[in-house]
């Protein structure tokens, strides 16, 4: 093991860890990733339809009244904008659609690099280690559509580099550099930047370890170009609405190992388990014949990211599974601090040969499933045709949903394409205030989910027609007097379950779509 007296100059490695393959397999490798998120255009992501229905609401408010009527845009400082301002911009030149394909793939994009950055900052050069990024590209955390983080992920990755690169430089120059990816990660998203902190706090804190004492003056500046760059957080958490979302703190023991899990799980557990027990596999014969190198500052980050995990609470600012986002960013981090070093030729090219068979395998499984998913949103933005401009529409789940929970999980907010195609109002957009600058128009306030929580079920619908259950007021209540259409999600050849409010417009897999039926009275007052 090579150990590193600063984080300047690098260590430079000649030989085993140079190779002419590393560009051309890592752009193979990159295409491949990409290609499953340009095969359509709407990537099967769980919450990414409805940040692109927010993106299109933003980018074509001014220019349409059905939108206006409905929605508002509060724009404020909340950490969490990075797709706000970045898709609207894109789609004035290649529409809604395949702007928020282009932001899927930069963020694929920055995760590739990011460990490749922080490496060649740390050793002078670059090793085919970090492409084992490639195969986990896919993974529980991406597949969720949590776009703004893992964006984030990738900015502090860079951001990380060159705090290394820096290092040598006189502390105003780290401290400026800094504020910039203090501030960057800050419109990313909030855990992004405490990532960035978590990563520079790391190399600082080995840094401090094994250096010969310093003068009360170097360790000030230093201290200085650490502190200093995140000094601008506080206020302008202070001016953020998010700090009304303070108090939503849960912190729960289960589920932590679930959140290690992320960094390999999608849709089929035995595959995702073969991919972990490989590339362990790998990492294991590598180490026991020398081949791998930890950069101290590497284990450094790998115990304080361990202790954060473990003291992270499940929900953070109103977000949820806040910890289980945690692993899959030390993974991609801890990457970046390992370099692979054969000295012969055989080892190099069975690694390249290795890296890009098990990516292939994983982008393979991932498309396979993708054709399916997208099939079905595609029968739902035929549905949404069915659907009047500016109507309301409520989501709702099956009692017992029909098919795999992970392909589910991919179809939950495929009615916000209804707000892309036809204006609508779609019960779980995502407009809490605090979290998103989408915002709904008073007199339809009440028809949206203010919480980001489930949908009701179709027996919370059905017992809850005339109105509020217990006396406990839900924005699904009365709702034959306020929704004009009904999404069941997960249902397939079910009976229609109230044929006296609901009629059935179109059935796909594992959806239905309802038109609601006005009650006499109303009809009258028409």
């Amino acid at each position: 093991m090579i150990r590193t007296e600063s984080l300047h100059p690098p260590v430079i490695v000649r030989g085993a860890a140079r190779s002419r393959l590393l560009a051309p397999v890592f752009c193979i490798l990159l295409l491949a990733a990409a290609a499953p998120v340009f095969m359509d255009g709407i990537p099967p992501l769980a919450d990414y339809v409805n940040h692109l229905a927010r993106m299109h609401v933003i980018a074509a408010i001014d220019a349409d009244p059905t939108l206006a009527s409905l929605y508002q845009i509060d724009w404020a400082v909340i950490p969490n904008l990075v797709m706000d301002l970045i898709v609207p911009v894109l789609n004035r030149f290649a529409g809604i659609y395949l702007a928020g394909q282009f932001f899927v793939f930069a963020t694929i994009l920055l995760l590739a690099t990011g460990p490749m950055a922080v490496q060649r900052a740390l050793f002078g050069t670059c090793s085919p280690w970090p492409l084992l990024a490639f195969p986990f590209l896919y993974n529980a955390i991406f597949l969720l559509g949590l776009m703004n983080y893992l964006f984030g992920l990738g900015v502090a990755l860079w951001g990380m580099a060159a705090w290394i690169h820096l290092r040598g430089r006189p502390a105003p120059v780290r401290a400026a550099v800094s504020v910039a990816f203090v501030l960057a990660t800050f419109a990313c998203h909030l855990f992004a930047l405490g990532v960035y902190g978590m990563g520079l706090l790391a190399l600082e804190a080995w840094q401090l370890l094994e250096r010969r004492p310093a003068g009360r003056a170097a360790l000030l500046a230093d201290a200085l170009a650490f502190g200093v760059p995140f000094l601008p957080v506080l206020p302008l958490m202070l001016l953020s609405p998010t700090m009304g979302l303070s108090h939503d703190v849960i912190w729960e023991s289960s589920g932590k190992l679930e959140g290690v899990g992320y960094i390999v799980q999608t849709y089929s557990d035995v595959f995702d388990l073969m991919l972990g027990g490989v590339a362990v596999g790998i990492t294991v014969w590598a180490a026991q014949r020398r081949l791998l190198t930890l950069h101290p500052a590497g284990l450094v980050l790998l115990t304080l990211g361990v202790a954060v995990f473990l003291a992270m609470p499940r929900m953070l600012f109103g977000s949820w599974a806040a910890d289980q986002r945690l692993p899959i960013a030390i993974f991609f981090m801890v990457l970046g601090f390992v370099r692979f070093g054969p000295a012969d030729r055989a080892s190099r090219y069975a690694f390249f040969a290795f890296v890009v068979g098990i990516s292939l395998v994983r982008y393979v499984d991932i498309s396979a499933h993708w054709i399916q998913l997208q099939r079905v949103n595609h029968d739902v933005r035929a549905s949404v045709h069915l659907i009047e401009p500016g109507s309301s529409i409520l989501v709702a789940y099956a009692d017992e949903p029909h098919g795999h929970d992970a392909l589910n999980q991919a179809l939950s907010h495929a009615p916000c394409i209804a707000i892309i195609e036809r204006a609508a109002l779609v019960s779980t957009v995502f407009s809490v205030p605090g979290k998103q600058v989408l915002g709904v128009r008073a007199p339809f306030r009440d028809r949206v989910d203010a919480t980001d929580g489930d949908p009701p079920t179709v027996s919370q619908l059905l017992a809850t027609t005339g109105g509020p259950e217990n006396g406990h007021e839900r924005y699904w209540d009365a709702w034959p007097e306020r929704y004009d259409y009904v999404y069941v999600l997960y249902a397939e050849g079910s009976p229609n379950p109230d044929p006296e409010h609901l009629t059935l417009l179109h059935e796909g897999p594992r959806f239905q779509l309802y038109k609601v039926v006005r009650p006499v009275e109303d009809e009258r007052d028409t």
